[in-house]
């Protein structure tokens, strides 16, 4: 490559390395410099909306309400906890989130809680628990997320 064609071609290199755009110059409110494409995401979504889990966290602090610190810490709570997740975990056919629902047990009796994105989820969900061995007793207080 000849002089010419290298400096004529450095300066552009280094401004493409830097990422240069439209966002240099820029902060963001915490202080720091924006990233690339930070100003276009900003315009198109101007005020990010709060999410509000105010009456959700309500219903946590109930004392009757179960939270998974109150799993059974014995051998065959754990098991069944286990074994409902694993075989949750293994349905394809589920939602993440139907996935990442609560699955309490205490005294053999299991506690389901959380989102699932339709009744049918809510539904195998539960099957799944009241086919574990060992389980006596399911209580369904899963939520269709209607989102």
């Amino acid at each position: 490559m000849n002089t010419a064609k290298f400096v004529l071609l450095l300066p552009l290199s280094i401004a493409a390395a830097a990422g240069c755009d439209r966002a240099e110059g820029t902060t963001r409110s915490d202080g720091n410099p924006a990233v690339p494409g930070e100003i276009a995401q900003r315009a198109n979504n101007p005020t990010p909306t709060a999410a509000d889990n105010t009456g959700k966290n309500d219903r946590d602090r109930d004392p009757a309400a179960l939270t998974p610190g109150d799993q059974g810490e014995n051998e065959a709570d754990r098991t069944i906890t286990q074994k409902i997740r694993q075989a949750v975990i293994a349905n394809d056919a589920l939602s993440m989130s139907a996935k990442n629902v609560k699955i309490i047990t205490t005294g053999q009796v299991v506690t389901l809680r959380g989102p699932v994105k339709s009744d049918k989820e809510k539904a195998d969900i539960a099957a799944i628990a009241v086919a574990i061995p060992g389980v006596q007793r399911v209580d369904n207080q899963l939520e269709v997320d209607v989102d």
